[in-house]
């Protein structure tokens, strides 16, 4: 009995964790001047919002700037090449800034 009155509530909404956006990590790695980016698109519905990570070796330790913006795509590829170019638009806006905070 429970099980109908659960499936019955579960038609009028979903619950919040499943409508949380999910990163959607992409194994490859777009070197840019001394950084390494990598496209993480954050899956949300049936779109992918335009997010990602720059990664930066500065002796033994790796600095890291996650970002995410409010674009979306309905295409996984859209997301990634835009991701990629953002992450290298920040790079050049940013230049040593970019991870000044971290240290």
């Amino acid at each position: 009995m429970a099980s109908f009155f659960s499936k019955l509530f579960s038609a009028f909404g979903s619950s919040p964790s499943d409508d949380a956006p999910k990163k959607t990590e992409t194994s490859e790695a777009h070197p840019y001047k001394d950084c390494v980016i990598y496209a993480t698109p954050m899956k949300e519905g049936g779109q992918y919002r335009l997010a990602g990570r720059i990664e930066k070796k500065v002796g033994d330790e790796t600095l890291t700037h996650e970002f995410v913006r409010a674009d979306v795509f309905t295409s996984l590829d859209d997301a990634v090449d835009f991701t990629v170019r953002k992450a290298q638009l920040i790079i050049d806006q940013s230049g040593a800034s970019l991870f000044a905070d971290k240290k």
